[in-house]
C-alpha cells in the first residue's frame, strides 16, 4: 500500500535520514519504534510532504507522491495523526471533526452520516459535541484527534505517539480503537514510545536508530528480539 525507498532528509544542513526504507503492507499495522530523536516523527512528516525529502522516493498504491505537496497527499487517502493531537481548542469538537473532512467533495447528506458514525463511534465525543475540544481530557481529545482523520476517509492512517501523556486505561482503549481502525480495513503506521504495546499490536515492525533502521521483523519476532528487548522493552 504504502513504500518508502531509500529517503533522506535533513533539517538544515544536519541529515537526520539516512536512506530509510519501509513497507507497510494494505490493511495492516505497521509500527517504527527508536529513542528520542532517532528519525521516528520526521519520516512520518516526510510521508506527509511536510519534510521533503532529499534523496529516495515514497510511493502508494503505485503512485509517485514525493514531491507532492501535504494537501494533495491528503487527497489521495493519506491522514496524520500528529504527536501532541493538536485539534482545534477554540472549535467545538462537531467543528473538528467537520475539518477533518475539508478536503472531501461529499454531499453534506454523506459528510453528516460520516459524522453520526464517528460519533457513534466514540460515545464520548457524542455527548460533547458542542464542547470546545480545548476544554477536553487529553484522552478525549486523542479521541477526537483519531475522529478528525477518520473523517478524511483515509486508506492510510499515521499514527504519531498517540498515548503520549494518556493514563493506562485510557492508552488501552485508544489501542482497542487502532485494533478496531485496523479492522475496517485501514492501513496504520504507528510511532509508539510503549514499544511493548505497540509490538503486541503490529502485524510488522521496524527499528530505526539514528536515522538508520536497524532491525525490521513482525511483531512477534521484535518482542523477543534480545537487542529489542534491552533497547526498547525494558527487560
Amino acid at each position: 500500500m504504502l513504500e518508502i525507498k531509500g529517503i533522506s532528509a535533513s533539517y538544515g544542513a544536519t541529515e537526520v535520514l539516512h536512506e530509510v526504507s519501509l513497507k507497510i503492507e494494505k490493511n495492516k499495522i505497521t509500527t517504527l519504534i527508536g529513542g528520542n530523536g532517532a528519525g521516528k516523527s520526521t519520516t512520518l512528516n516526510c510521508i506527509m510532504g511536510i519534510v521533503k525529502a532529499t534523496k529516495g522516493s515514497i510511493i502508494l498504491d503505485g503512485k509517485d507522491i514525493t514531491k507532492l505537496r501535504t494537501p494533495e497527499i491528503v487527497k489521495l487517502g493519506i491522514s496524520l495523526i500528529p504527536e501532541g493531537r493538536h485539534i482545534f481548542p477554540n472549535m467545538t469538537v462537531m467543528e473538528n471533526l467537520e475539518m477533518g473532512a475539508y478536503s472531501r467533495k461529499d454531499s453534506k447528506a454523506e459528510l453528516k452520516n460520516d459524522i453520526d458514525s464517528i460519533l457513534d463511534f466514540f460515545p464520548i465525543l457524542k455527548t460533547r459535541y458542542k464542547q470546545l475540544a480545548g476544554t477536553m481530557s487529553g484522552g478525549e481529545q486523542q479521541m477526537l484527534a483519531i475522529g478528525r482523520s477518520l473523517m478524511g476517509n483515509p486508506q492510510v492512517i499515521l499514527m504519531d505517539e498517540p498515548s503520549m501523556g494518556l493514563a493506562p486505561i485510557v492508552v488501552e482503549e485508544v489501542f482497542n480503537i487502532i485494533d478496531k481502525i485496523q479492522g475496517m480495513g485501514k492501513t496504520i503506521l504507528l510511532v509508539e514510545q510503549n514499544a511493548t504495546l505497540a509490538l503486541n499490536y503490529a502485524d510488522y515492525g521496524y527499528v530505526i536508530e539514528l536515522g538508520n533502521i536497524a532491525l525490521e521483523g513482525t511483531g512477534k519476532e521484535l518482542l523477543s528480539n534480545p537487542e529489542v528487548e534491552k533497547a526498547y522493552l525494558g527487560l
